[in-house]
């Protein structure tokens, strides 16, 4: 008799956490309505139930297709997710105070918008963990999706269709129905990378000179950084838009060091990146509007650094122990659903509640690079490795940018932001991490009992 030795799949951590995300959510919206005196209405209490059972259909998912899975993975991302909501709501109860004292038609709340992305996230997060069983198939389209990506990226370019919002080309408008093609462009580049580097890794690591004790590659070898650098600053010239080029230069960076070890690709990187920001600032007027309200944002409070200052008072309103949820004034800072959501839950929540959003932030962060560590295959290590890289640069460039400490781009925060295809591509990056972490935790082979094993006398 063999006897396999159970391989835990913490399931039930998973479970618990998500419960106790769902009962923070329930919380927060509860102290919303008092404080704001909405009340808790009917449709209150459905669209919680709704957010509950979106959040176990995943649970569930997860336990059929991919449970040796990460248990905390999906409890982040879904308490995470379920703050947006709650801030989007505190801000939709805000924008309908303003219209009423304005005589103004009163606005379609957007929390019922970020809920039916939410529902559209949640089906696409299945539909990924049924359909990939293995994470490796992906790099049979390495090129494929390389080339997808770009297409993405430059996608708003496209005349009739390509848009331009508070200046920067990022969207596309299609039979009534907006989106940002970058968010997409970010997963399949981050697969390309993986691919492409995996299989070339080993020459770009080789080292040919030596300047002032820098290992430098060989030149030929130079080809594909100068090419992701090129079309970054494409991104920043033609579409404006610097937190993507920002994030796609950098991703691409972080993980060729990674395939590499070489911290010369670091330094290379670093020139680029200064090369390319000194130009842009002496030849774009937008670079050197961006630099200029960024260094001194009081001095145009009136004009292109209202939005910066206004966050900035909020962040100041809200102190070390926010004003509390309901009670604070998120509606006097621009776009602050969007771009500014950092600033509304600062006010609120208080510089306590900024740094454990932070911590959810780098605990997402810590367990795609855990999944990274433990996955056995290379081209498994770089992806999941850059797709939290995604996540962790995406969220400096938008805290920077909110908090002065950064030029101000035009990123949204993972999760927590107004707009489906930042949400949808959020949650895709969660189901291809989940789906690498059962590959890594999944027991290969059968352990032998040796005290149950079956013993026969041999006699000599």
């Amino acid at each position: 008799m063999t006897a396999l030795r159970r391989q835990p799949t913490r399931r039930w951590v998973e479970l618990m956490l998500l419960v106790f995300a769902w009962g923070l959510g329930v919380l927060g919206t509860l102290q919303v309505g008092a404080a704001t005196g909405e009340g808790t209405p009917s449709r209150l209490w459905i669209t919680v139930a709704v957010v509950g059972g979106l959040a176990l259909l995943m649970h569930v998912a997860v336990s059929i297709w991919a449970r040796y899975a990460d248990p905390i993975l999906l409890p982040v991302a879904t308490l995470l997710t379920i703050l947006g909501l709650i801030m989007i709501y505190r801000i939709d109860v805000a924008t309908a105070r303003r219209a009423e004292l304005n005589d103004s038609p009163l606005p379609t709340p957007d929390v019922y918008a970020q809920l039916t992305w939410f529902a559209i996230a949640v089906i696409l997060f299945i539909a990924l963990l049924v359909l990939l069983p293995d994470h490796r198939r992906l790099q049979r389209y390495t090129y494929t999706f390389g080339l997808i990506g770009l297409v993405l990226l430059v996608l708003p370019l496209a005349p009739v269709i390509g848009t331009t919002v508070n200046g920067a080309t990022l969207w596309v408008r299609v039979a009534g129905f907006s989106f940002q093609p970058a968010e997409m462009a970010k997963i399949f580049l981050t697969i390309f990378f993986a691919g492409y580097l995996v299989v070339t890794r080993d020459s770009l690591a080789l080292v040919r000179t030596k300047v002032l004790g820098i290992d430098l590659p060989r030149l030929k070898d130079l080809g594909p950084i100068l090419i992701a650098w090129l079309v970054s600053l494409g991104v920043l010239v033609f579409e404006r838009d610097l937190g993507t080029s920002l994030l796609f230069f950098g991703l691409f960076v972080s993980m060729l060091y990674i395939a590499t070890q070489r911290r010369s690709w670091l330094f290379i990187g670093g020139v680029l990146f200064l090369a390319g920001a000194y130009a842009a600032y002496q030849l774009f007027s937008h670079v050197q509007s961006r630099v200029t309200i960024w260094l001194d944002p009081f001095a145009y409070s009136d004009a292109g650094g209202y939005q910066i200052v206004q966050s900035l008072y909020g962040l100041a309103n809200g102190g070390m122990l926010g004003a509390g949820l309901g009670q604070g004034f998120p509606n006097l800072v621009p776009f602050a659903n969007t771009d500014f959501i950092f600033s509304a839950l600062g006010e609120e929540l208080g510089v306590t509640g900024l740094f454990a959003i932070l911590m959810l932030y780098a605990l997402l962060v810590e367990r795609g690079f855990r999944t990274a560590v433990t996955v056995r295959d290379g081209f498994g290590q770089l992806l999941a490795a850059g797709l939290s890289i995604t996540f962790a640069l995406q969220v400096f460039v938008i805290v920077g940018g909110v908090t002065g400490l950064i030029p101000l781009t035009g990123l949204t925060t993972p999760f927590l932001s107004y707009g489906g295809s930042s949400l949808i591509a959020n949650w895709i990056i969660v189901a291809l991490l989940l789906r690498m972490s059962d590959r890594a935790r999944r027991p290969e082979v059968p352990v032998i009992a040796m005290d149950e094993a079956a013993t026969q006398v041999v006699r000599l």
